[in-house]
């Protein structure tokens, strides 16, 4: 072994060697007939690794390398999204740069080119998990728009219209101007932006005098109002209501109506209703029966009489320049608000009405809401469950049509009588009267749609294929929680739908990685972190470490140095090691202990062994990493190797057969964490059978549990005397000759106080009593700040007595 552990040359190496030995692949190290499967989230084709894929990465990797240990028949599924509206945008963008557009070059030639530049770019990703350490299986990499997949999504779609679930209407969708489609709320950025708010008074049109001033920031859609609403208990309005008002510019008598949607405290009180360009004025209108008129045009530009072709802005300007030459204009002040952006484009989002392709949930919700209420499928953490249940409740139905040309097309075709044939393969006539001639639907189906079948259209689906039969149903999908929604509920409706069985029994919401001060991680923001810096930086375990172990909470500020203390981790690991099989050159790791710290160090590995498989159970996945953490930095390496060192260098036979084998153990336990160094170190052990991402994992041992805490006095010990100097009186030879070989107290030149320590550790404990009599302190302060206080306190009292009276 190297005198230095240097991560970047050794972690490669494994990476290639776990592949090309085919370690990476489904089944590898089986021992048992269970399989255990994740899906990987497919990434967008045209995306690179960001700090959410790689916290993702690594809470799956350690779930497959524990069970791959275990025996598992493990299938961790690799593959891509062809990411519908981001692949389109990028090629867009480049005939942009060329001085053409994609409907200049035609949907044919628009297409070949985007499948071109996908052999030749994109598919980053998968390369960025192997370089994580990602043993996925990636001989088994699926794509959304490869061929089988399209069967998958074709089949899909026509057994919904079978069903009877898939209709047309015209609904208020959040629509991309720059590129004309309809987008999910995923696609839509929330940005803060300062605006005009404008109060124009609408005036009654029973009267000559008065009216109701209402307060918008969009002025030019007032141009499509249909109606004022107020709050049914604003006793400012209660005689207005059920009266008219006339819109201005345009002239219509509108009416006055109630609507408790409408929050009394925005602007005046009263709101515009205009329900071709607002979601909730959809709504209202829906409700209240009133007429939907549309004046912005798909483009995001006017087309309302005499404002024909002007961008807002300038409609805007035109309009409360026309309300104020009448007086109507009450107030204009800035107003900062968030607004709906796309997020590749970053246009503004219009909310416009427009014919589109639904899928109606209530038939598909229902079992999924059985699935989830009875706990067939468990959201982690609770928080999670409960908004997967309520999402899917108010589930409305889904808009599954986009106005793109990249992307699945819908199989829909129609005839020149307007005879609709739902088919697939694509049929040759119409299946009501029989006509040759038919019109393919031009829009292709939401990304989402397709990636609602990802756990069973990657294993051959809608094909009974052996891999479906062995695989499906999977086990845990791990993903952030703003695609609960989105993906999780979908593909649950859709495995429930499609073949009568859940696709996975668990769902982990990882952490989201904030940056460092607080703020989403973003490149437009300049707060975004490339994963792969800490990575070559400080290495792949290093950064697998500091991510699991910040990943506690919902929402985790990115932490540069948990992931340092992961390469001292490693560096720590490195050096010990190096000290056994130098001490231990020829010797055959086994279990042979003669002295209290061989005991007590195979009671600490069996303790954290049930530990962080009882972390990892419960996907708490920091709680395991402090664990072992702890069981590493402190346990083996402060005080089981610097207790045998005398031993190991008297050539001591049991105690260095032991270590190899207590250090086979750590290693193993190591692994699903922390795979290259622990690979590495495996590796210079005496002849292996096999290589360790595939050694069994280690068995319970409850030999020597009663000596598990057998050190706990001789660390106390310790610990008072670096502090204060003052040594302790010990009760057994085992516990003096220990603290003499870790603390080496003889290279302390003046003895402590142990009268002024007595006092430090009474003074010390009157405060902490004091802290917990105090009952504001216990009942407001957070739990672990309360149970920390209480460990000190039993910390305190337990040094005090060490010290006598």
């Amino acid at each position: 072994m190297e005198s230095l552990y240097e991560p970047g040359a050794v972690e490669r190496r494994w990476q290639e060697t776990w592949e090309g030995e085919g370690l990476y692949a489904a089944g590898s190290g089986r021992r048992r007939d269970d399989t255990f499967v994740i899906c990987v989230p497919p990434p967008n084709v045209t995306g690179e690794l960001h700090m959410g894929h790689a916290l993702n990465g690594s809470i799956q990797d350690v779930l497959i390398r524990w069970h791959r240990m275990r025996g598992f028949d493990t299938l961790w599924q690799p593959g891509y999204d062809h990411a519908g509206i981001s692949t389109q945008n990028v090629i867009e963008k480049q005939l942009l740069a060329e001085g053409t557009s994609r409907q200049e070059v035609g949907r044919e030639a628009f297409l070949e080119r985007t499948w071109r530049w996908l052999e030749t770019t994109g598919r980053t990703i998968m390369g960025q998990y192997r370089r994580l350490g990602a043993s996925l299986d990636y001989s088994r990499e699926r794509f959304t728009m490869d061929d089988g997949y399209v069967e998958a999504v074709m089949t899909f779609f026509v057994r919904l219209w079978e069903a009877g679930w898939v209709y047309r209407a015209n609904r208020i969708v959040n629509w991309c101007p720059y590129h004309q489609t309809a987008i999910s709320d995923l696609e839509v950025e929330h940005v803060e932006m300062d605006d005009m708010l404008t109060a124009i008074r609408y005036p009654f049109a029973d009267a000559r005098e008065g009216g109701i001033a209402v307060a918008t920031v969009r002025p030019a859609t007032m141009l499509a109002d249909v109606a004022v609403a107020v709050h049914p208990d604003d006793p400012r309005y209660r005689d207005a209501v059920g009266r008219e008002v006339v819109v201005p510019v345009v002239e219509r008598r509108v009416p006055v109506i109630a609507d408790a949607r409408v929050d009394p405290e925005f602007g005046t009180g009263a709101v515009k209703v205009t329900p071709g360009h607002d979601p909730t004025d959809f709504e209202i209108g829906r409700d209240h029966g009133l007429e939907t008129l549309t004046v912005i045009g798909p483009d995001g530009r006017m087309l309302a009489e005499g404002f024909e072709r002007l961008d807002q802005k300038e409609a805007d300007a035109r309009i409360v320049a026309w309300a104020d030459e009448r007086g109507l204009v009450e107030k204009r002040e800035h107003y900062r608000h968030s607004v709906g952006t796309c997020e590749r484009c970053h246009s503004r989002i219009e909310p416009l009405v427009s014919p589109q392709w639904w899928c109606a949930m209530e038939g598909l919700a229902r079992p999924a809401l059985a699935a989830l209420s009875e706990r067939r499928v468990r959201f982690h953490p609770e928080s999670q469950h409960r908004f997967a249940i309520e999402s899917l409740e108010q589930a409305p139905d889904w808009c599954v049509s986009r106005q793109l040309w990249w992307g699945h097309q819908i199989p829909i075709w129609t005839c020149p009588d307007g005879h609709l044939t739902c088919a697939w393969p694509p049929p040759d006539s119409c299946a009501e009267c029989g006509s040759g001639e038919l019109e393919r639907d031009p829009d292709v189906l939401d990304t989402w749609f397709s990636s609602a079948l990802w756990p069973f259209a990657t294993l051959g689906w809608p094909a009974a294929t052996p891999e479906l039969e062995r695989y499906y149903r999977g086990d845990v999908s791990s993903t952030a929680r703003e695609i609960i929604r989105l993906w999780e509920n979908r593909m649950i409706f859709s495995g429930l739908f499609l073949l009568g069985e859940i696709p996975f029994t668990d769902v982990i919401i990882h952490s989201t990685v904030l940056a460092a001060d607080g703020r989403r991680m973003s490149k437009s923001l300049g707060t975004g972190v490339d994963p792969m810096e800490p990575v070559e930086a400080h290495g792949a375990d290093a950064t697998r470490y500091g991510l699991l172990k910040i990943s506690s909470t919902q929402d985790v500020r990115y932490a540069v140095g948990a992931i340092e203390e992961g390469r001292k981790l490693a560096n720590k690991l490195w050096n010990v090691a190096r000290l056994i099989l130098q001490q231990a050159a020829g010797v055959v790791p086994e279990r042979r202990p003669s002295a209290l710290e061989e005991r007590w160090i195979l009671a600490r590995l069996d303790a954290a062994r049930a530990a962080v498989e009882d972390a990892w159970a419960r996907f708490d996945f920091a709680a395991a990493t402090g664990v072992l953490y702890h069981l590493t930095f402190d346990d083996f390496c402060d005080w089981y190797a610097e207790a045998i060192k005398p031993r190991l260098y008297d050539g001591d036979a049991d105690c260095r057969a032991t270590a190899l084998a207590a250090l086979e153990t750590l290693l193993s336990l190591l692994h699903p964490l922390m795979p290259h160094v622990t690979e590495e170190i495996w590796s210079h052990l005496p002849p292996r059978a096999a290589r360790l991402i595939v050694s069994p994992w280690p068995e319970r041992d409850a030999a020597h549990a009663d000596e598990a805490g057998a050190l706990d006095r001789v660390k106390e010990a310790a610990q008072v005397f670096r502090r204060s100097g003052v040594q302790v009186e010990l009760g057994s030879e085992d516990e003096r000759r220990i603290f003499a070989a870790v603390v080496r107290p003889e290279r302390r030149q003046a003895a402590g106080d142990i009268e002024a320590e007595r006092a430090r550790l009474a003074k010390e404990i009157a405060r902490a009593e004091g802290m917990l009599a105090n009952e504001r302190f216990v009942a407001n302060a957070p739990a672990d700040v309360v149970d920390g206080e209480r460990a000190k306190l039993e910390r305190y009292r337990r040094e005090l007595d060490l010290l006598g009276s």
